[in-house]
C-alpha cells in the first residue's frame, strides 16, 4: 500500500512538472485516443481480461481529465471496434456492461462539466439498452458548450467511409446526380462531420498501427506510440505527448519551416 501510494505520488508530480512546459496556446485542438493493452495488462498480472478492461475504465477518467487541464476542445476514445465483435461472448456482455456503468456513473459529471457527449460508429449493433443510455446522454448534452468527448463504439474506418459512400450516391440517385464527388462531399457524410480532424493520434501498448480507426480524418494527424499498457495511461503520459507534439513541424505537404516548430522525442514515446 506505502508503495503504491509513492508511485501514485511520484506520478502526481511527474504530471505537474510536465503540465508546467505545455505552451497553453499551442495544444492540440483534437486528440483521438487507441486504447490499447487492456487484456494484456490482466494477463501479464494473471488476471482474467475482463480486470483489464475494468482498470481501463480509469485510464478514461485520468485521460478525459487531462483533456480538461489542457483545455482540449476534442477528444475521441476508440473505445470498441468492428473488430472486437469477433472475442468471445463472455467478454463482448463484460465489455457493455463495462460501458453500461460508465455512461450512468459519468453522466452527472459529463453534464456538470458542461460537456458535449457523443458516440460514432454503426450503433445500431449495441445492444438496445446501451443505445438508449448513449441516445439519452447525447441529448442531454446536446446544448453544452464545452469541451467534447467522443466515444467509437462499433467503430470501423473502412466501415464509415463506406457508409459515408452509401449515403452520399443514394442522395446523388435520388437527385438525379451524375458524374463524380469531391472529398469535401464525402467528409460532410461521415457519422460526426462537425468534428475536426484529429491533431495528435495517440496509441498505446507500443504497437505501430492505426487499427481501422478514422482513417478518413488522420490524414495529417500527428501520431504518438506510448510503450505502456492502456491501464498503465496517466495524465503525465498524455502530457508527454501533447510536449511532443508541441515541438513537430506540422507542414501539410508544404516544405520545412512553414509552420514553427521542430520535431523531438520523449522518453518512453515512439514519434
Amino acid at each position: 500500500m506505502a508503495k503504491d501510494s509513492a508511485n501514485q505520488q511520484k506520478s502526481a508530480d511527474r504530471a505537474a512538472s510536465l503540465l508546467r512546459e505545455i505552451d497553453p496556446s499551442r495544444v492540440p485542438r483534437h486528440v483521438a485516443i487507441i486504447m490499447d493493452g487492456n487484456g494484456r495488462w490482466a494477463n501479464g498480472r494473471g488476471l482474467p481480461r475482463i480486470e483489464g478492461h475494468r482498470a481501463g475504465i480509469e485510464a478514461v477518467r485520468r485521460a478525459v481529465e487531462a483533456a480538461r487541464d489542457l483545455n482540449i476542445e476534442y477528444l475521441t476514445l476508440y473505445a470498441f471496434s468492428m473488430e472486437n465483435w469477433k472475442r468471445p461472448k463472455t467478454e463482448i456482455r463484460a465489455l457493455f456492461q463495462l460501458l453500461r456503468r460508465y455512461l450512468k456513473e459519468e453522466q452527472n459529471r459529463i453534464l456538470k462539466e458542461n460537456i458535449r457527449f457523443r458516440a460514432i460508429g454503426r450503433l445500431s449493433d449495441l445492444p438496445p439498452d446501451v443505445q438508449r443510455l448513449l441516445r439519452q446522454l447525447i441529448e442531454q448534452s446536446e446544448g453544452n458548450t464545452g469541451r467534447n468527448l467522443t466515444l467509437a463504439l462499433s467503430y470501423g474506418g473502412r466501415t464509415e467511409i463506406a457508409d459515408a459512400c452509401s449515403r452520399l450516391l443514394s442522395e446523388a440517385l435520388a437527385s438525379g446526380r451524375t458524374g463524380s464527388f469531391t472529398p469535401e462531399e464525402i467528409a460532410s457524410h461521415m457519422y460526426a462531420p462537425e468534428l475536426p480532424d484529429p491533431d495528435l493520434l495517440i496509441r498505446t501498448s507500443g504497437e505501430f498501427r492505426v487499427s481501422n480507426f478514422l482513417l478518413w480524418q488522420i490524414a495529417y494527424t500527428e501520431v504518438a506510440i506510448l510503450d505502456i499498457f492502456w491501464p498503465e495511461f496517466g495524465k503525465e503520459d498524455f502530457y508527454e505527448a501533447v510536449l511532443d507534439y508541441q515541438q513537430r513541424d506540422r507542414r501539410y505537404g508544404g516544405v520545412q519551416g512553414q509552420l514553427p516548430g521542430r520535431k523531438k522525442t520523449h522518453g518512453g514515446m515512439v514519434s
